[in-house]
């Protein structure tokens, strides 16, 4: 898709192109054999498949003047690898994430775009996600690719400045994707793993593509460090874990141990950012050997930069988190009044408002906080785990 949205400079004839490419492989590759390099022969068949059709709404000379030509799809054991530099593909991979992220696009409208043109997610999947019906993601979508179109040309030779700027915008598109896998918005699963992994995947081509920018690693290291608890977040039953309840064995040390060496390499560079600063806490909690280990006054300091940082009241409500260890649930409560305006809407503001009352003997204020959590949309397995909190107060 990369490849085939630089050569035709449109997201949907290289859409076209590529369902093309994979209905003649799917014919072609079990009386021929699997070619030595797929991904290229997809790609080249593919835009053989999209001049074809240009060529049938007569439009086909302006692609081909533009340096394209033709190849022999006679011979299928030719090695594609060696007319398809691979270079040149991680570069397309990377042209199509900034692509997605437009900055004329609204943040949820990037991240379905990029659900859609780079993960692969069909419109009913991701109107799933987003809790909205097919026909109306199938039309925000449409809007998204006529505005992120002319990004296409634009990434040709961009200006420092502009890399910088697209840089931030597809470190942001990312880390969105990862937290769609690893706390989705809709639908009967609540961790995807194949979403976290591709997100992973994306980020590490990106840091081959940047290996010099320190945020990259941080992204890389926070995905990495809070994937390693995947087989502990969710009983056999599929229930919600809490992290202090988690089965520490269960956690993927090779996955920790790679985190913790990509974060302390970004912050010897000497220029700290906010995914570093998430990643950097992440660690805190990989690094503790049970709950009760935790160095929850170094989270509650990190938590602090973070906010000086990148000021929100999530990130502030983090911090709260931790000042509950530290303090006690009662100054915690007392911190989350100046944020309560700000995230009325907000899931898990009154989550964590519940298990703080209920922490205190304040069963009354814990149920309320609890049913406005319930109003708020969880998925399947978070209202499973807020009604067993519930469940667990008296009556």
């Amino acid at each position: 898709m990369a490849a085939l949205t630089r050569y035709f400079r449109t997201v949907d004839l290289a859409e076209d192109a590529y369902q093309d490419a994979c209905i003649r492989a799917v014919k072609s590759w079990p009386k021929n054999g699997v070619p030595k390099d797929p991904i290229a022969w997809l790609i080249l068949v593919g835009r053989n498949a999209g001049i074809d059709a240009l060529r049938r709404r007569e439009t086909e000379r302006t692609v081909i003047e533009e340096g394209g030509t033709e190849v022999d799809l006679g011979d299928v054991e030719a090695d594609y690898a060696e007319a398809i530099d691979m270079s040149d593909y991680r570069d397309d991979v990377l042209r199509l994430l900034f692509m997605c992220c437009h900055d004329e696009l609204s943040v949820q409208d990037q991240l379905a775009l990029a659900l859609k043109v780079v993960v692969g997610f069909s419109v009913e999947e991701i109107a799933r996600a987003f809790l909205v019906k097919p026909k109306s993601m199938e039309q925000r979508i449409t809007r998204a690719k006529k505005k992120a179109a002319v990004v296409v040309a634009a990434l040709e030779t961009p200006s420092p400045q502009e890399r910088a700027k697209r840089l931030n915008a597809v470190l942001v598109m990312l880390y969105l994707l990862f937290n769609e896998g690893y706390s989705s918005h809709g639908g009967v699963d609540h961790i995807r793993h194949a979403l976290c992994q591709e997100a992973i995947r994306l980020t590490r081509l990106l840091l081959q593509l940047f290996p010099a920018q320190p945020e990259v690693m941080g992204l890389l290291a926070l995905c990495l460090l809070h994937d390693a608890r995947r087989s502990a977040r969710q009983d056999a039953t599929q229930t919600l874990v809490p992290l202090d309840e988690q089965d520490r064995r269960l956690w993927d040390r090779s996955a920790i141990a790679e985190g913790q060496v990509l974060i302390e390499k970004a912050l010897r560079r000497g220029r700290p950012g906010a995914f570093q600063i998430q990643a950097a806490i992440a660690a805190v909690h990989c690094d503790a050997p049970s709950a009760e280990e935790t160095d929850w006054s170094e989270i509650e300091r990190l938590y602090r930069a973070l906010e000086q940082m990148q000021p929100s009241p999530v990130a502030t409500l983090n911090r709260l988190v931790a000042v509950s260890q530290v303090s006690g649930a009662a100054e915690a409560l007392k911190g989350m009044e100046a944020i309560a305006a700000d995230l009325q809407n907000y899931l898990y503001f009154h989550s964590t408002r519940g298990a703080l009352c209920a922490d205190l003997g304040d069963e009354t204020a814990a149920r309320e906080a609890y049913e406005r959590a319930l109003m708020l949309g969880p998925s399947d397995a978070e209202r499973d785990y807020i009604r067993s909190r519930l469940s667990s107060l008296k009556k």
